[in-house]
């Protein structure tokens, strides 16, 4: 009886190369950059909406929730979408979203049009930036995945600056309601080459290296999906509100900064663009020195506590509003940096998309909520330029809300120092 001739043992695919990650870091970037101009050009056009078009606080506040408001569920549905599909034609259905509803709210001056247009620009945004995150960890879950998080974060913060100071760069589009808007879909147009360039590189690198996260076959039963430790629980409640605290308020900085401290629209826009600048420049240093020294729930608790001060300074006093904007942008800079790399640390990787997808979800909750809370508030107490006192509520409530955030994140450290610890604390990566 001949032998069955036995199977050579498959060869093991070698690690992605350095230079290989890093294009692909580079392409992700372009993608994210696109996309989260798409999520803050709302912010910059508020005075010109409310001046052109007589839109109400509410109204602002409605189209910046409404963009968060279906992801509240639909981030869970995007995270099983991702381990399911995987990343490339993951991040090609979100691009196409984002594109087709910068088209839409830039069609007409009607607010439930544009509201259309801004939930499917939020659909996608944020599935897209989920998507961005699984494929940084695809790609960099050898080495280097903090830094790579926050070159990926600085991409993205590019964007939300170049949309926050727009007034500033591109005055002239600032004459009109609709030509902001255009602008933004040009910035789609962006988004959409990205994500192509991306499925271009990661089939090539799929044949290749040894990459992280795949597409599944299998069906994650229902009761899995809310199966978490508690620290993952823990940093989906900071999430909700440190995040509560940022987006929300930039979406009525400018207005604040314009109406109760007296500044031009083109020094207001600057001011808010220092919290994404402090972001794009932070992020990678933060990433850098979490990979070589851990401390990631104490330095998230310390990026929590600096926000505090913030909004009673903003509120009470006459302090130059660039030192409370600095603290809030370096905050920005640094619990973004940790955060959203833990996830790596606390669930298991064949799980990651369904982790990002729900950390997504808390975190949308939470801009809903608060986004509609402020604008209440904001036209409640009737906020204005002849009432700028009109603004301290809702800067209190962004107040308590940083309280919590720092109660949830010291929480967070008290485990992680303790016996049911993952590492967040002790872990550090090869450079």
């Amino acid at each position: 009886m001949s032998k069955v001739p036995a199977r050579p043992h498959a060869i093991e695919k070698p690690a992605p190369s350095r230079g290989t990650r890093w294009l692909v870091l580079i392409i992700i970037g372009v993608a994210c950059y696109g996309g989260y101009y798409a999520f803050d050009y709302i912010g910059p056009l508020a005075p010109l909406l409310s001046r052109q078009l007589h839109f109400s606080n509410t109204d602002i506040g409605l189209l910046q929730a409404v963009y968060s408001l279906p992801n509240i569920v639909a981030m869970l549905v995007c995270g099983v979408i991702i381990d399911r599909l995987g990343t490339r034609k993951s991040l090609s259905i979100f691009a196409v979203l984002i594109f087709i509803g910068l088209m839409v709210t830039a069609l007409t001056p009607r607010l439930g049009i544009m509201v259309l247009g801004r939930l499917f620009v939020g659909s996608g945004g944020e599935a897209l930036a989920l998507t961005a995150n699984v494929g940084v960890a695809r790609w960099f879950w050898h080495d280097e995945l903090s830094l790579a998080y926050g070159l990926r974060g600085s991409a993205a913060r590019l964007g939300s600056l170049s949309a926050q100071t727009s007034p500033a760069w591109a005055t002239h589009a600032y004459t009109y309601w609709r030509w902001p808007l255009l602008l933004g879909v040009a910035f789609g147009a962006l988004c959409l080459l990205g994500t192509a360039l991306y499925w271009l590189i990661d089939t090539r690198g799929e044949r290749k290296f040894s990459l992280g996260h795949s597409a599944r076959t299998t069906k994650i039963p229902f009761r899995e999906i809310f199966r978490f430790n508690r620290s993952f629980w823990l940093i989906a409640a900071l999430c909700f509100t440190f995040y509560g605290c940022i987006f929300p308020f930039e979406t009525f900085g400018q207005k604040f900064l314009i109406q109760a401290r007296n500044l031009s629209p083109q020094s207001a826009a600057l001011l808010i663009g220092m919290e994404p600048f402090f972001s794009l420049v932070g992020m990678p240093i933060f990433g850098l020195l979490v990979d070589r020294y851990a401390r990631r729930s104490l330095l998230m608790m310390f990026g929590s506590l600096l926000i505090v001060p913030v909004f009673p300074m903003l509120a009470f006093t006459n302090i130059d509003p660039v030192i409370p904007l600095a603290m809030m942008g370096v905050a920005f800079a640094l619990v973004p940096a940790v955060m959203w790399p833990a996830l790596v640390y606390v669930v298991e990787k064949s799980r990651l998309g369904l982790a990002n997808g729900m950390l997504d979800s808390v975190q949308q909750l939470g801009l809903v909520v608060i986004n509609l809370l402020i604008g209440w508030a904001n036209d409640h107490w009737l906020a204005s330029a002849q009432n700028a006192a009109g603004y301290r509520p809702g800067l209190c409530m962004f107040t308590a809300v940083a309280v919590l955030a720092v109660i949830i994140a010291f929480a967070l450290w008290r485990i992680e120092r303790g016996p049911s610890a993952h590492g967040l604390e002790t872990i550090t990566t090869g450079m």
